[in-house]
């Protein structure tokens, strides 16, 4: 009997180890298989140049958009440099039309002041386009509108206007001999170029 006993327990004991040799046989080929298995969390050669190239198209739509950003603002800032600018000058510069109508006023005062003293035009009479060309003066003044009266300076096609040339040898040619209307500025601006009579070289008899 116990002959039979060490055998089974022989038996026994070659049953286990053969289940052991068949875990560790399966353990094996599962670890195998699942090494072979693509690992999800690992991308790809494709998914990665794809992500790439996504990334590349986005930094270009980023700087496309950056570039669109600044120009509109600078269009904006010029915008408001512009606007700024022409406030300005309408403030600047809104009278001008006012000042060219008055001015043939004025124009007929400095005549009517021009007469001689000892015409038949009475005292009181010249007493009151006096004032009233020195209540002018101060309106201009105001408005910062100057008069341009070049005697005695080199002709300036940009603000006066030849009407005429007289030989002369006592001033140099190109000189302002004399201005038959006044011009004015305002705020520096012409409005209107003084009317003048140029110098120009006196001709011997000889030649």
């Amino acid at each position: 009997m116990k002959k039979v006993d060490e055998s089974k327990k022989d038996a026994a004991l070659d049953s286990n180890e053969i289940k052991e040799d068949e875990e560790e046989l399966i353990e094996g080929n599962v670890s195998e298989i699942d090494s072979n298995e693509p690992n999800e969390n690992v991308p790809s050669a494709v998914e990665s140049d794809l992500n790439v190239a996504e990334i590349d198209s986005l930094r270009l739509e980023i700087k496309a958009l950056k570039d669109e950003l600044l120009r509109s603002r600078a269009e904006m800032e010029n915008t408001r440099k512009r606007a700024e600018k022409d406030i300005a000058a309408a403030h600047k510069y809104g009278v001008e039309r006012l000042v060219q109508d008055i001015l043939p006023v004025k124009d007929s005062m400095d005549m009517g002041l021009d007469i001689p003293v000892d015409s038949d035009v009475s005292d009181s009479f010249r007493e009151g386009m006096e004032l009233t060309a020195k209540m002018f003066g101060d309106f201009f003044e105001k408005l910062n509108v100057k008069a341009i009266n070049p005697v005695g300076e080199i002709f300036d096609p940009e603000f006066h206007q030849a009407m005429m040339t007289e030989p002369s040898g006592d001033v140099e040619k190109g000189t302002v001999m004399k201005v038959m209307q006044q011009g004015y500025l305002l705020n520096d601006r012409l409005v209107r170029p003084a009317l003048v009579v140029v110098a120009e070289e006196e001709v011997s008899a000889g030649d």
